[in-house]
């Protein structure tokens, strides 16, 4: 999985994923979150603006992360995707409800 990572100001990490989010994807992605996570980053913002697929494994990292940066006075935003199938497994998982969506139209 190519995982395009950027700092921003704040302590707020920005991860773009541009390829699936998937049981074979999603450990590698856990591992990177958890490194900034232990640097003390309490704020994410994950760009699923350009991922083609998710799956529960994908969407479980992301409710861990969730829950751990709150617990830790933070935050996890998701940039919405453009690709209808991530778009359909947000709004029926009601994640766009959980998580604080960037560029929803």
């Amino acid at each position: 999985m190519k995982l395009n990572v950027e700092e921003q100001i704040q302590r707020t990490v920005t991860v773009t994923l541009e390829e699936r989010l998937d049981v074979v994807s999603a450990p590698q992605l856990k591992r990177a979150l958890e490194e900034y996570m232990n640097q003390g980053v309490n704020q994410f913002v994950i760009d699923l603006s350009t991922t083609p697929f998710m799956d529960s494994a994908g969407m479980a990292v992301l409710v861990t992360l969730l829950r751990r940066c709150r617990m830790n006075g933070g935050n996890v935003k998701l940039v919405w995707p453009q690709h209808e199938p991530v778009q359909r497994t947000l709004t029926l998982t009601r994640f766009d409800r959980v998580f604080e969506i960037i560029g929803r139209a």
